[in-house]
């Protein structure tokens, strides 16, 4: 299959504020440039700020507007502190990409431990639930806004090598559904998106943990190949526009057709 290229900018966030978690390495460092490439002005939030201004001085010298923000998934102070800063830079947030995760240790259900356990709930869960609320509560004040949660494809199903990780993001696909049909009525859209085998940093971490699982998540896809970051990032994009305005409440499979 012929591998992705970079798709020429159609305006497709124009005028939109969007808020952008784990936006320092790897989808979100992607979204970034691509929803200001998409005319968004962004928002970044991860707690490597180095990283965040190097990215956001990119986006500037490319003649787009970002900002970063530090923020800890595991304080919900510092997630509601980063959303209070996209209201004190714009006054208004249009769209959030919930993006940061934290990776588990691999191993079976029997041997995770009780802190892999509660990292989990903390960054990939709970994070998000706080997030979320306090992003829908800025966006009612102008109107409604999309958000967009990024799951995994280790959430819709059995996932025995990273079971601790798989069941906090099945937990994230309930609450994005639960989500939607809350806030619907107060124009707000929330969905999912589940990326299969990325190119990631993360990918690499567990590679080096797990020998091998490069190769066994290629060939695990139907295209033989995990997705680049920025493939993953176009659908955020596309569910974050004003293109995606019916579509609410969906887990949307961004792997190559693995979990066909």
């Amino acid at each position: 299959m012929t591998q992705h290229s970079d798709s020429t900018p159609i305006g497709l966030l124009t005028g939109k504020v969007v808020f952008i978690t784990g936006a320092s390495r790897g989808i979100g460092a992607a979204a970034a440039r691509l929803f200001a490439a998409e005319g968004a002005a962004v928002v970044l939030a991860a707690r490597s700020t180095d990283a965040l201004d190097q990215i956001v001085k990119q986006i500037r010298a490319d003649g787009g507007t970002a900002d970063a923000v530090p923020m800890d998934l595991a304080d919900r102070g510092s997630i509601r502190a980063a959303v209070d800063r996209v209201a004190q830079l714009h006054g208004r947030l249009d769209g959030a990409f919930n993006n940061a995760a934290a990776i588990q240790q691999p191993g079976p259900l029997d041997t995770t431990s009780d802190e892999d356990i509660d990292l989990q709930f903390t960054v990939n869960f709970r994070a998000h639930w706080t997030a979320m609320t306090a992003e829908a509560e800025l966006m009612r004040g102008t109107g409604g806004g999309a958000i967009v949660n990024t799951s995994s494809i280790g959430s819709r199903r059995a996932n025995p090598a990273l079971p601790a990780y798989g069941a906090m993001k099945r937990a994230l696909n309930s609450i994005t559904e639960t989500a939607a049909v809350t806030w619907a009525g107060q124009g707000i859209r929330v969905n999912g998106i589940t990326p299969g085998g990325t190119a990631t940093e993360m990918i690499d971490a567990w590679e080096a943990a797990t020998p091998g699982i490069k190769a066994q998540i290629n060939a695990s896809s139907p295209t033989g190949r995990m997705a680049e970051p920025r493939e993953v990032a176009e659908v955020a994009a596309w569910l974050l526009s004003d293109r995606a305005s019916m579509v609410t409440g969906a887990i949307v499979p961004v792997d190559g057709g693995a979990g066909a």
